[in-house]
């Protein structure tokens, strides 16, 4: 027979499991290690019959086949049939293990899994030779039972079996129970599928009600009164935790529902059940056990307060789920009870310890508050405040007198009831709030939402020794309840960030040469108190190169100083620059934004700037958190002081739009508020507003460039607002503005150079092309088959001959030569181009028409050599290949010629040659070099002595 194990004290993830297999392996006998949980006894005290059961005393070992463990592989969970895996072992028996916890950390606790790897299973006896790669199923999610649901909904459609009703109620309620009914963290997607199914199987719901939130039994609601009175609880932070010792004379079942009821209850957010057991008074050679039970739940206004207790617990030979762990603890009384050592009590004491140290610090006013903060003056009008919340999209306004002291402040409400009453010209003292609540920098987010709660208002100002320094709002509350798009509760379809020692060693790792500047900038904003990130690019790559395994290079640098003023960049990079004097500093705008600058073969390992050498510059911006405002589409930003999160908020795309916390306290730390993490693994680009791409036209550039570059897919929304920003007609009439709107033209002229620079130019025009986009640069202009066609010739050509013209140019310049010429020059005047280039564009169309009028375009009338260089030779190799680009079949066969042959060719006879032949210099010089070159390009002349006898015969000297 083939035999599937349920672990001890067995819950109904391991006998939902169990049933499944039962289906999955046909013929199956299922048999329980040792004891269930009372719920589980009680439910199988009804339903045993339905399920294929066997006591372990009615099991003929020489029979068996194949063993099958579920929901679990510690060898501790399975110790009263120690025996049987023993037999297994030697008699090579085939082993499967379907479980959803996985190891974590040092595990003090051994498994099946590293016992058969190892050999160490049995006492020395042979690994397990039978066991397949195929045959362990350790995956994260909910429910053990969740893994057996998938198999069955793999099996081929003609031997794919139905579930009794029986069936599908135990196993929904095993994944019921160890995802709280799809509340847990550690819920996925999948095991909501599994429930789908299971439901569509015929899974009794009043049934599963009934036993996934059973009531206490006799001996628990004994127990009951006495933790309530022994119960101890501390708060750390905003996080309630408790604990309770309690002693009872035997074991009593079912002390996790004891844990599960205290936890609600008493509305904690961990809780340690410790129950010690087996010593009697006076008696001192009895064994003392004790059960050792946790639960945590996250916060929902501090999701990443929840303790992980799955490696405490695994540290002490228990085992569980980040939420839901247990242990058994052994011990021996000493002689003396008074001073009992029996080590149990010091493993709880431990294990407490461990929880508290988990308890992270919590979210604050300070990280969550707006900064500055929109004021109004007490005189201000009513229809003024009004604008002003209009500009910048809030919902009230601090009111403060000349001295920037608090004094009242107003709701959007009150604004609105105002001016239908007709009070627009009224001051907002008459409809402010005067008695304001308000809350520190260092209040917790659990003090913010009490007092919003209970007073039901929606904004607190901040104050910091009665200085009004930030706003926190009914909405930043909701963003942190919400929080990001991250991975939680999605471990089956995302992975977790990496930690944040992972990811600050990994940003050392990867900027050796001026990582020791980083700790410097770092050690100053430390002493200033401030906080320093690094944002943008860089942790979009650095995180891209944790996904892919390919190191995406990190050149450009950027960091944002939050809670400084304007000027710290500069006041970081002159620190910088007085220990490395080789980098050199450029001050930009009002916000006196840093750039510096590391030569190539400078080196911040050493201040004194050792010659060891850098690939490229390595650009390091510093700049305050700031927020951006467009008062009209494609207008220039006005650009505002603001929070690291506005800072973010401001930003293109999701995954730019992400933070690595540098300072010492809490380095590495990911802020990743809108979802990029996620997006990254999705590959995909997803703009943060929707107004995105009509205040910004290069944007749409960038989504395309980053797309391609990456080889991601453009979130579908976002490219519904590309497509409606371009025919919006928004862009047209921005750039045909000229001279208003000069920030713009030059970045799209910035936008177009880096993009014709990447090796993906191709790809990113025919998308770009695909979504109408070249359009915003001039309604004509597309990507048609010819144009492609050039663009490509043309990149072939450049990697041959030298031209004075970046690639990139020269590129543009074909993109659009398709318009008319006097549109053309419009274009590249718009993109700010050179004058060169602006010339070249509106003069190209009728220099090829005059070459297409001198030269023939049959092959059977060939001009003469000298014909095609006497046309050629005055033309820019620029505008040659240009012109041979765009007429391939007519001017592009004789420009090949000069350029690859004629143009080559030396000439016979020089200046020198004919002052040693007796002429004396002038003008009539440039004529016979002149002569001489076209005849010895037409064959006729092969010989410097041939061209100076032709010299001497044609040109007298005393001419």
């Amino acid at each position: 027979m083939d035999l599937v194990l349920c672990h001890t004290t067995a819950d109904f993830d391991t006998l939902g499991a169990a049933v499944g297999v039962t289906y999955l392996r046909p013929g199956s006998r299922i048999v329980l290690a040792g004891g269930a949980h009372p719920t589980v006894q009680r439910f199988l005290s009804l339903w045993r019959n339905e399920y294929s059961l066997i006591e372990r005393r009615a099991v003929n070992f020489d029979q068996v086949k194949s063993l099958t463990v579920v929901d679990a592989h510690q060898r501790d969970r399975f110790i009263p049939l120690a025996n049987w895996l023993q037999q297994a072992d030697a008699q090579h028996l085939p082993l499967s293990i379907y479980d959803h916890h996985s190891s974590v950390g040092d595990s003090a606790a051994p498994t099946l899994v590293s016992a058969l790897s190892e050999g160490t299973f049995s006492d020395g006896l042979s690994d397990w030779s039978a066991l397949s790669p195929g045959d362990v199923v350790i995956e994260a999610v909910g429910a053990a039972t969740t893994l057996i649901v998938e198999r069955l909904q793999q099996q081929p459609s003609d031997s794919r079996v139905n579930l009794s009703a029986a069936a599908a109620t135990v196993m929904a309620l095993g994944i019921h129970s160890d995802t709280g009914s799809l509340t847990f963290e550690q819920s996925t997607v999948r095991d909501a599928a599994a429930l789908t199914w299971l439901m569509a199987q015929g899974a009794n719901q009043q049934i599963i009600a009934e036993y996934h939130e059973p009531g206490l039994s006799g001996q628990l609601q004994a127990l009951l009164p006495k933790a309530l009175g022994t119960v101890q609880q501390e708060r750390i932070g905003g996080h309630q935790l408790g604990w309770v010792r309690l002693e009872t004379t035997a074991f009593v079942p079912g002390l996790s529902g004891l844990a599960e009821h205290l936890i609600r209850l008493l509305r904690l957010d961990t809780f340690l059940l410790y129950a010690q057991y087996g010593a009697h008074s006076g008696d001192t050679s009895d064994d003392v056990k004790a059960v050792l039970i946790g639960r945590s739940r996250p916060n929902a206004l501090w999701p990443s307060s929840h303790v992980n207790l799955q490696p405490i617990f695994e540290s002490v030979g228990g085992g569980g789920h980040p939420q839901a762990a247990s242990a058994i603890l052994r011990g021996s009384v000493s002689e003396d009870r008074s001073h009992q050592e029996n080590g149990l009590d010091v493993a709880f004491d431990e294990v407490l310890t461990a929880v508290r140290s988990q308890i992270p610090t919590p979210v604050t006013a300070r990280t969550l508050m707006s900064s500055p903060v929109r004021t109004v003056l007490p005189d201000s009008t009513v229809e003024s405040a009004r604008k002003v919340l209009l500009r910048y999209g809030h919902t009230g306004l601090c009111v403060v007198d000349s001295e920037g002291a608090l004094v009242g402040i107003v709701s959007r409400r009150d604004l609105d009831v105002a001016l239908r009453h007709g009070l627009g010209h009224a001051p907002v003292t008459g409809c402010m709030t005067a008695q304001v609540k308000t809350a520190q920098p260092d209040t917790t987010i659990f003090d913010l939402h009490q007092t919003m709660v209970t007073y039901d208002i929606g904004r607190l100002p901040v104050l910091q020794a009665g200085e009004l320094v930030g706003m926190v709002t009914r909405t930043d509350l909701l963003r942190q309840l919400q929080g990001p798009r991250s991975a939680a509760g999605h471990t089956g379809e995302f992975a977790v960030p990496p930690e944040s020692e992972r990811l600050y060693q990994l940003l050392c790792d990867r900027l050796p040469t001026i990582w020791p500047a980083l700790m410097l900038i770092g050690a100053i904003a430390d002493e200033k108190d401030w906080s320093l990130y690094l944002v943008g690019g860089a942790v979009r790559d650095l995180l891209l190169s944790e996904l892919t395994g390919e190191a995406y290079p990190l050149t450009d640098i950027d960091l944002v100083v939050d809670g400084a003023e304007a000027g710290a960049g500069v006041l970081l990079a002159q620190a910088i620059q007085s220990t490395y004097p080789q980098v050199e500093i450029q001050v930009h705008g009002q916000f006196q934004t840093a750039e510096l600058r590391w030569p190539q073969a400078a080196s911040t390992d050493t201040p004194s700037g050792d010659t060891s050498t850098h690939p490229a510059p390595l650009l390091l911006d510093i700049a305050t958190a700031r927020t951006e405002f467009y008062p009209y589409p494609a207008a220039n930003p006005e650009v505002e002081s603001s929070t690291i999160r506005q800072d973010l908020y401001r930003r293109d795309f999701t995954i730019n739009a992400m933070a690595l916390r540098l300072n010492s306290d809490r380095k590495g730390d990911l802020l990743d508020f809108f979802g990029g993490w996620i997006d990254l693994q999705q590959q995909t680009v997803r703009v943060l507003h929707a107004n995105s791409f009509i205040e910004d036209p290069t944007r749409i550039f960038r989504a395309v460039r980053f797309a391609v570059r990456f080889g991601f897919d453009l979130d579908s929304q976002t490219e519904q607002f590309i497509r409606y920003a371009v025919r919006s007609g928004l862009y047209d009439r921005a750039l045909a503005s000229g001279n208003k709107t000069p920030a713009l033209q030059a970045r799209l002229k910035a936008e177009l150079k880096y993009l014709l620079q990447t090796p993906q130019w191709a790809a990113t025009l025919v998308q770009l092309d695909q979504l109408g986009a070249l359009s915003c640069l001039h309604r004509q202009l597309a990507l048609s088959p010819e144009l492609e066609r050039q663009l490509r010739r043309m990149d072939r050509w450049l990697n041959k001959f030298d031209v004075d013209q970046p690639r990139w140019l020269m590129l543009l310049l074909l993109i659009i030569g398709q318009l008319p010429p006097m549109e053309a020059a419009q274009v590249a005047r718009v993109l700010q181009l050179e004058d060169g280039a602006i010339n070249r564009a509106k003069t190209l169309q009728a220099k090829e028409q005059h070459l297409l009028g001198q030269l023939p375009g049959q092959v059977e009338t060939a001009p003469k050599p000298s014909h095609i260089y006497r046309l050629f030779h005055p033309v820019e190799r620029a505008d040659l290949l240009l012109i041979a680009d765009r007429h391939p079949y007519t001017l592009g066969r004789w420009i090949w010629q000069y350029v690859v042959q004629l143009s080559q060719v030396p000439p016979l006879i020089n200046g020198a040659t004919l002052k040693r032949l007796g002429y004396k210099p002038g003008p009539q010089f440039r004529e016979i070099l002149t002569a001489v070159h076209q005849l010895r390009l037409d064959g006729e002349l092969m010989s410097v002595k041939a061209a100076e006898a032709y010299v001497m015969a044609q040109y007298p000297k005393d001419l």
